[in-house]
């Protein structure tokens, strides 16, 4: 069980530090959509065009980076949307539980399918080298590819907790944090 604690440890760090990088990648979204703004509305009144397609696809991008690279962080700090009408009424362990068999049964099948279905678009993408199919657009097969890392990433993650609920299960510690 030290093994696996350590490996779960490993993906913990992993998944902390890319969701502490997507924090950052939040303030460049930000920075990149009041650009837009001002650049359209100022821009306008100027004559001159301040903004592109570019910028807009690129706060596209960022948005879509936050998401998928924060899933497997707001797993680990276990602050996905729960349906808490039961599981408030339940004790740590029934919890641990209730986290393990869905983890293992819903979460990394569920993601193992997202992979599956996606790859093959995602390679597709690559071949043809896709790009957006507006003027002055970016190309696409590189934020196509986040999905395969974002859902990769969610069963590493799923795998950490399942291992730290089971730990709990068996030795009854407060290894699920």
């Amino acid at each position: 069980m030290k093994f696996l604690l350590r490996l779960s440890q490993k993906i913990d760090r992993l998944n902390e530090g890319i969701g502490r990088a997507a924090y950052w990648l939040t303030l460049v979204m930000v920075g990149v959509g009041a650009w837009n703004v001002f650049g359209r509305y100022v821009g306008r009144a100027i004559g001159q065009n301040l903004s592109s397609n570019a910028l807009l696809e690129i706060q596209w991008y960022l948005f879509d980076l936050v998401f998928l690279l924060g899933a497997a962080y707001t797993l680990k700090h276990n602050n996905h949307v729960r349906v808490d009408v039961l599981q408030s009424r339940l004790n740590p362990k029934q919890k641990a539980w209730i986290d393990l068999v869905g983890s293992l049964f819903f979460l990394i099948p569920f993601c193992t399918m997202i992979i599956f279905y996606s790859t093959g678009a995602v390679v597709n993408s690559w071949k043809l080298l896709e790009n957006s199919p507006d003027p002055g657009g970016l190309v696409r097969y590189p934020i196509k590819t986040m999905i395969l890392v974002s859902f990769g990433l969610l069963i590493l993650q799923g795998i950490s907790q399942g291992i730290k609920n089971l730990d709990f299960i068996l030795n009854d510690s407060d290894s699920t944090d």
